[in-house]
């Protein structure tokens, strides 16, 4: 960033006003990084007017716009000067074309984005999760190519020293990595979507893993006397058992490297249609494929045993979301929710 007018002049010693300067580096970066698109759209604004705006000093602003005159950008062309002036106590900013390129990721910045993200989203308990959900949806279409590598990584969640971590042990996040830790037998109550019921079982737990941005417990289920993987979020109760887990010494983790779909051929082909509010199915639902429609809209394509569960779905999206296909499946659900609406007089 260079300054087509040198800090003095009449801005030199400004009036006072506004509140108390912010004194962390941290505020100050926030405003720095804010300050010159607000200049932007608005051609030019007053000293005083910035200062209350920021809620600072005259003074205040007018050390960040020295500093600002003296920061230099050389992303993405290797020389992007931005005019900056505040001469006569108003604030002007020219040749700032650069500000309004749109944000392009590169592909280890995108993944590391989202991967954290959806380590985020797969915290049980977590506030707005529908609001993590649309930002995740934006990234991947925002990024693009760039974003297909992250849904290839598979994070372990380790438990170090036995703690249950920043979670708490009131979680099943934080309940688990203790289970782990200590080698205890845990009993779930856990939710299986295919069939739209709830189950009770005891597992023995292996290990935590986040895949394609859900986090699971790995565990041997003695209810199938096979290894499984649990959903986080499809837990509906947990308890620690008074019992030592005894995984079998030939139980194998299970491969997740190729995701965790494994559709059948007798399964039922099922394409739903999701506004922007009902993007979470497809972060939710092992989908067979997703295609973005336009305007925030997805159409997903899902393998299913058994299609009860669906309408269940269906009649719960509302309009965020509809079947179309298989054709019987959808004028299924049409009539079902038709004979739901005459039962209130809504038909």
């Amino acid at each position: 960033m260079s300054a087509g007018t040198a800090p003095g002049g009449p801005a030199a010693a400004p009036r006072q006003g506004g509140r108390p300067a912010s004194t962390t580096s941290t505020d100050r970066l926030a405003r720095l990084l804010a300050l010159v698109p607000y200049v932007v759209n608005r051609d030019s604004v007053a000293l005083g007017e910035a200062a209350a705006a920021f809620g600072v000093t005259e003074k205040q602003l007018i050390d960040d716009l020295n500093l600002l005159w003296c920061v230099e950008l050389r992303a993405p062309d290797p020389y992007c000067p931005i005019d900056l002036s505040y001469e006569g106590g108003e604030i002007t900013v020219t040749e700032a074309e650069s500000i309004a390129r749109p944000l392009r990721l590169k592909v280890d910045e995108a993944s590391a984005l989202l991967v954290a993200l959806r380590m985020l989203a797969g915290i049980p308990d977590l506030h707005d999760r529908d609001a993590l959900s649309r930002v995740i949806a934006k990234l991947e279409t925002a990024a693009g190519a760039a974003a297909a590598v992250s849904s290839q990584v598979a994070v372990e969640v380790g438990a170090p020293g036995g703690a249950a971590g920043p979670d708490g042990a009131g979680t099943a996040l934080g309940r688990l990595r203790d289970a782990i830790a200590a080698g205890r037998r845990v009993h779930l109550m856990y939710y299986v979507p295919a069939r739209d019921e709830n189950t009770e079982r005891d597992v023995d737990p292996m290990r935590l893993l986040v895949v394609e941005g859900s986090t699971y417990l790995e565990g041997w289920c003695r209810r199938a006397e096979a290894v499984r993987l649990f959903r986080l979020d499809r837990i509906a109760g947990l308890t620690v058992l008074d019992v030592a887990a005894e995984v079998p010494e030939d139980a194998e983790p299970i491969d997740v490297d190729a995701g965790l779909f494994r559709p059948s051929p007798q399964d039922v082909r099922v394409t739903l249609e999701l506004t922007p509010r009902g993007r979470w199915v497809a972060d939710y639902y092992p989908c067979e494929s997703v295609e973005e429609l336009g305007e925030g809209r997805l159409r997903v394509v899902l393998r299913t045993p058994d299609t009860r569960w669906v309408r269940g779905l269906a009649l719960r999206l509302g309009d965020q979301g509809r079947v179309t296909a298989p054709e019987s499946l959808a004028l299924g659900i049409r009539d079902e929710a038709a004979r739901a609406l005459a039962r209130y007089g809504m038909a």
